[in-house]
């Protein structure tokens, strides 16, 4: 990143918030700060958890319980525990609620139609057509990488998915006990890593990074949500788990895979992976590949 860069950043956010009225107290003029009236739209027909609202907005747990006060006073919402677990408390909108959120609804879409109406069509479908970009970097950058032991519940989430998927595009299927998976201990420190990728608090990734003594590291588990797919999210598990084997005086990485995954396959050879000759006998591997990685300073952090 440069300073011109920073600059173009700042100045495109000062433009947005001017132009889409947040600096105001009153946003789209219904008497309540922006704050609340996102928080009105993200808890939805269905009503949403107390704790998915804050993972989904990125917000503290002081201001969304603030936030939901101020709703509940004025009779929008109610926040109850849910009846089959007490310690989750889960939000509602009421009927008056529910008119506010359209109300919400149709002054939003009156907003977007002001930004709109004075450009011709050339330039709406620019502009429409640079929101898109920009809505979808922006998405990848609120990705996240977290460690997690092998066990928890969205390293278990994120591999069922993954199985499911094998065995839904292989031509044999798939069956993970013929599989040279490797167990969860082979992918906890100091042995291996295990790594989660979550996109507004849910999971939508994972990435397992063998480390054995007598042999290159190997990423093990690799798979992106269809729905994250497009956001670089696979790119950026294999630049990190390169980095963590390189950290741990690694000097070559290695993983197989399926002639089905040909999207994996071009991700691979991008990144500098270069088919080699079978190191293993995966039986739903077709493909092996190496790359040869300069070992690094183990982290201080």
């Amino acid at each position: 990143m440069d300073g011109e860069q920073i600059e173009q950043v700042r100045r495109f956010n000062r433009t947005v918030t001017e132009r889409v009225g947040v600096l105001h107290d009153e946003y789209l003029g219904r008497g309540r700060p922006i704050g609340e009236a996102r928080l009105l739209w993200e808890v939805g027909e269905d009503g949403q958890d107390v704790r998915r609202l804050r993972e989904r907005l990125g917000l503290d747990s002081g201001y969304v319980s603030r936030l939901l006060r101020s709703l509940e006073a004025d009779g929008l919402v109610t926040v109850a525990p849910r009846p089959q677990d007490r310690r989750v408390r889960t939000v509602r909108l009421t009927d008056a609620g529910r008119a506010e959120r359209a109300a919400l609804d149709d002054r939003s879409e009156a907003l977007a139609g002001s930004l709109l109406q004075p450009l011709n069509p050339a330039q709406r479908a620019r502009l429409v057509a640079a929101m898109a970009e920009v809505d979808r970097l922006l998405t990848a950058a609120t990705v996240t990488l977290d460690d997690v032991d092998p066990d928890h519940p969205d390293a278990r989430y994120c591999l069922g998915r993954y199985f499911a998927e094998l065995a839904e595009r292989f031509d044999s299927g798939f069956d993970p006990g013929r599989s040279l998976l490797p167990d969860a201990g082979e992918l906890r420190p100091p042995k291996g890593t295990f790594v989660i990728a979550r996109l507004r608090g849910e999971a939508v990734g994972c990435a397992g990074l063998k480390l054995p003594a007598d042999a290159p590291a190997e990423i093990k588990r690799m798979w992106v949500a269809p729905q994250a797919r497009g956001l670089g999210v696979g790119r950026r598990f294999l630049a990190e788990l390169e980095t963590r084997a390189a950290r741990e005086g690694r000097d070559v990485l290695r993983l197989d895979t399926n002639k089905t995954l040909t999207a994996a396959i071009g991700l691979y050879r991008s990144f500098g992976f270069a088919e080699v000759p079978a190191f293993n006998d995966e039986p739903y591997a077709h493909h092996w590949f190496e790359k040869t990685v300069t070992p690094l300073p183990p982290s201080t952090a």
